[in-house]
């Protein structure tokens, strides 16, 4: 969600490992080409993510929440969710694939331990945008704002998940 607002405190939303991306921008990078080449096929050029299992909470996820990026062990970013759509894959088996709004929005880093497939997260734990965070501005590299953060030298949010 580009307007920076950050998602509702009674949003439900997702925690997913970003496997294969180093940073924020690897992310970005991989989103904008294969968006690409769902432009030249004629699809839809929003970011999509398919997962094996389908959300329960459907109605939750899709009234404001968004997906939270882990990445190398920091969630890192968010996107809000826009959609749900059933895929099959090659054996026709339903898949759903999360349809992401484009924009990155980065939030506050926050270690997170290993996990399989995604995890609820709810608003009132998840870390908040640094937009929205007192003094603070996209001015800060994201590494050094994590080590920072590990550090105790920048605010830590509390974490939380709901599984």
């Amino acid at each position: 969600m580009a307007d920076g607002g950050g998602s509702s405190r009674d949003d439900l939303n997702l925690l997913k490992l970003c496997v294969g991306a180093g940073s924020i921008a690897d992310l970005d990078a991989w989103q904008q080409s294969r968006a690409a080449e769902r432009r030249k096929a004629g699809s839809t050029a929003y970011p999509i993510h398919v997962t094996r299992m389908w959300p329960r909470r459907c109605t939750e996820l899709l009234s404001g929440g968004s997906l939270y990026w882990v990445i190398k062990g920091t969630i890192s970013v968010r996107q809000r969710i826009l959609d749900l759509e059933e895929r099959r894959d090659g054996k026709g088996i339903r898949r759903c694939a999360i349809v992401l709004d484009p924009a990155l929005v980065r939030v506050a880093p926050r270690q997170c331990r290993p996990f399989q497939g995604w995890r609820y997260l709810t608003s009132a734990d998840a870390p908040v945008d640094i937009s929205q965070m007192a003094g603070r501005g996209q001015d800060i590299p994201p590494d050094l704002e994590a080590a920072l953060t590990e550090m105790g030298l920048l605010a830590k949010p509390v974490a939380g998940l709901v599984g």
